[in-house]
């Protein structure tokens, strides 16, 4: 099974500012879930509709659609569709890297 990094950014900052702050732990489940599958692409987007990952997360379809809204809202994901019916694209924003690239 291939290994995935995490950024410590996620657990040391990304974690404690959704979960704890925002009150949202459904939004970071739904975060790391989406940067598993989208790790896997040069471009970090991954293509996902609202029940698959709420089956795969085991959240309801309504958690998971006020996750995306979160997270969209905070600049961690961005979604688009093709058209209105079209599985959405979620690209992982990771704004930290830009930070340290800055440094």
């Amino acid at each position: 099974m291939p290994e995935l990094t995490l950024d410590t950014y996620l657990l040391d900052c990304l974690l404690p500012d959704l979960v704890g702050h925002d009150r949202r732990p459904a939004s970071f489940v739904i975060y790391l879930y989406l940067y598993r599958r989208a790790s896997d692409n040069a471009n970090w987007s991954v293509r996902a509709s609202l029940q698959s990952i709420a089956t795969a997360t085991g959240l309801s379809r309504s958690a998971v659609q006020a996750a995306l809204a979160h997270l969209q809202t905070r600049h961690l994901i961005a979604t688009s569709r093709a058209h209105p019916t079209a599985v959405p694209l979620h690209r992982i924003l990771r704004p930290w890297l830009r930070l340290n690239r800055k440094k």
